[in-house]
């Protein structure tokens, strides 16, 4: 599991800091590795969360993955949707108002991001009873991080500058790895916090539908359409989280 959150961290710390050094970076590229990564963790969501947790709470699961799906929605509020593909945050903050009103706006990103991230951290930490179930997650969570933290990055570096996305960006590459371990830790010590975080994955699986489904309708044209190229990248997340059927 150490090893897992260590490498969680560096990835999202090196594709967080692709738009540093890449210039090659564009919206159309971006929207295709959300198309990737959104129908992998719906994959996932679907073949190996939703079946566990629906193991384990029985029906009540439903009424935890409708939490989830509309608590998704409430955090979409503070991150202007940036978590699906969204990095324009308002034609009014953008082109009339001073650099002092951006404040607001970038900090309520930040921390609704860092709220989703710490949530989609804990079912990390949740002891399963497939092995393949937390290995296919993590790698799931990483796939989703990969485009994110690139979108919160080129924001912070439009309004805030190099140094300060570099820190956000460390903040921000922390906060899933830290939440599994707690999660973890506390799972196993307490056994009323094993229960709350049996609780939570349904929650976070309903947010994971939501933010999937999003990328599918909303995200890559002006006119929501369905492209060749984004179907080929949710294609290849299917394919991709299919396969972790195969591990045993």
């Amino acid at each position: 599991m150490i090893l897992y959150n260590l490498l969680l961290f560096l990835l999202t710390i090196l594709g967080g800091s692709a738009p540093m050094w890449m210039n090659a970076i564009n919206d159309k590229s971006t929207n295709y590795l959300l198309a990737f990564s959104g129908s992998f963790l719906l994959s996932i969501t679907f073949l190996h969360l939703l079946p566990e947790t629906f193991e384990d709470m029985g029906h009540r699961a439903g009424l935890f993955l409708l939490v989830g799906f509309f608590l998704q929605l409430v955090i979409q509020r503070f991150t202007h949707g940036v978590e699906h593909g969204h990095t324009h945050i308002s034609e009014a903050s953008t082109h009339e108002h001073s650099h002092h009103h951006h404040i607001v706006p970038i900090f309520s990103i930040v921390a609704g991001l860092s709220i989703h991230a710490f949530m989609e951290g804990l079912p990390l930490g949740f002891h399963y009873r497939l092995p393949a179930t937390q290995s296919s997650l993590y790698l799931a969570v990483a796939a989703h991080k990969l485009p994110e933290a690139m979108l919160l990055t080129s924001l912070i570096l439009h309004y805030r500058g190099k140094g300060e996305a570099w820190k956000l960006l460390i903040f921000f590459s922390m906060i899933t790895p830290l939440a599994a371990m707690l999660a973890g830790a506390l799972g196993t010590r307490y056994y009323l916090m094993s229960q709350v975080v049996m609780w939570i994955v349904p929650i976070v699986a309903g947010a994971f539908i939501h933010i999937a489904t999003t990328i599918f309708f909303e995200s890559g044209t002006s006119q929501h359409l369905l492209t060749a190229k984004k179907l080929a990248a949710i294609i290849a997340g299917v394919a991709l989280g299919l396969t972790t059927l195969l591990i045993h």
